[in-house]
């Protein structure tokens, strides 16, 4: 269900000014407008979502479809050393509705991850254990 305040469902209702470089049925795909590297995309369910639990296999599956071709895409207009893509979710959602980033990666492009350090290499075992208990009984 589109919402009347999410940015995203009024960029797929055509309500407000966007770069559509895609759509069909399911999917939207648009220009960031604040890029991280030029080319940065963003692929969007025009059904609201808000985590990517709540969408059918369908649409996930054709995201990733979509991400198969405009990964390919973004290397041959831009000769790209890689690519990221990259998904948030839960209070990370920062639009309220489920996108997936897609944006063309340069040696020394100075993008990165910053985060706290990692688990203790000894303590991974445990961590294994854990998600693989959970993900068996997860449907």
């Amino acid at each position: 269900m589109k919402t009347n305040t999410c940015v995203f469902c009024k960029i797929i209702n055509k309500e407000t000014p966007s770069n559509i470089i895609y759509e069909d049925e399911l999917i939207c795909c648009f220009l960031d407008i604040d890029p991280i590297n030029e080319g940065h995309v963003l692929i969007v369910p025009k059904n609201h979502y808000h985590n990517i639990d709540e969408i059918d296999d369908k649409i996930l599956l054709k995201i990733m479809q979509l991400s198969k071709k405009i990964t390919k895409t973004l290397n041959k207009v831009y000769n790209c050393d890689g690519y990221t893509m990259m998904q948030n979710g839960g209070i990370f959602t920062d639009f309220g509705h489920f996108h997936m980033h897609i944006f063309p990666r340069y040696k020394n492009d100075q993008f990165g991850w910053t985060c706290k350090e990692l688990t203790n290499p000894e303590n991974l075992e445990n961590v294994k254990e854990k998600l693989q208990s959970q993900l068996k009984s997860i449907k």
